[in-house]
């Protein structure tokens, strides 16, 4: 091939590519403000339903890319992160007639849902574990899957039909805190944490908390059947 064709061909191959991921971005960026709208105006319908209640319900959107809910002693965070992935080959989505017959529908924008507890951010415990528990792509035709733990696993999700849209926002947003109300703290094996550094009790002392707290310290956050 000469070279000012193979130029071209490039040239071509970064526009065609190129064009495609920014499209992709897009409804990606419209599918998480949709998301951001549900999280914001939960807080009013919880205080709807139970307006003398303690609990602290709040909504928080500092970056333009990630927002986060606040529900008693769980903070849920969404991310939208800013390159578009594709497909693994093993994956079982490229398995399907939807992929096959088009493999640029493999190409996708991300969402990522990560649960932490809200003392980790009160106390500023910065070596708390947060979970992901949920992630949302979305491809050039704004069909969305999802994939994560039990009550977000268990989303319809038909890649070549689901499109992403202010009901799959509510159902994505319900269906994350559900899991997260029923993702509990377990006790930690004591062996975990028999042992304290005399620079723990120091920072204890000085009221920062050093020690580690996740809800499945010293557990693998396995399968959700063994949960």
């Amino acid at each position: 091939m000469e070279t000012e064709d193979k130029t071209k061909l490039i040239c071509n191959q970064i526009s065609r590519k190129g064009t495609l991921k920014m499209n992709i971005f897009k409804n990606t960026e419209t599918a998480f403000e949709i998301l951001k709208k549900k999280a914001n105006q939960f807080p009013q319908v919880y205080q709807s339903l139970h307006s003398g209640s303690d609990i602290n319900v709040k909504y928080e959107s500092s970056q333009s890319h990630s927002f986060s809910l606040q529900f008693g002693g769980d903070i849920l965070f969404f991310i939208l992160h800013s390159n578009v992935f594709e497909f693994n080959r093993d994956h079982e989505l490229m398995k399907t007639p939807y992929i096959r017959e088009d493999k640029d529908r493999a190409y996708c924008g991300m969402i990522s849902i990560y649960n932490f507890l809200s003392d980790s951010l009160y106390y500023n415990r910065y070596n708390d574990i947060g979970y992901l528990i949920g992630r949302v792509f979305i491809n050039r035709e704004n069909h969305c899957y999802i994939d994560g733990k039990r009550e977000l696993s268990q989303i319809y999700n038909n890649f070549n039909t689901v499109v992403f849209d202010e009901s799959m926002a509510a159902l994505l947003l319900n269906s994350a805190i559900q899991y997260t109300i029923n993702f509990d703290l377990l006790v930690p094996p004591y062996e975990m944490v028999k042992e304290i550094s005399i620079q723990d009790m120091l920072e204890i002392k000085n009221k920062r908390m050093p020690i580690k707290t996740a809800k499945r310290l010293g557990f693998r956050f396995q399968a959700d059947t063994e949960q």
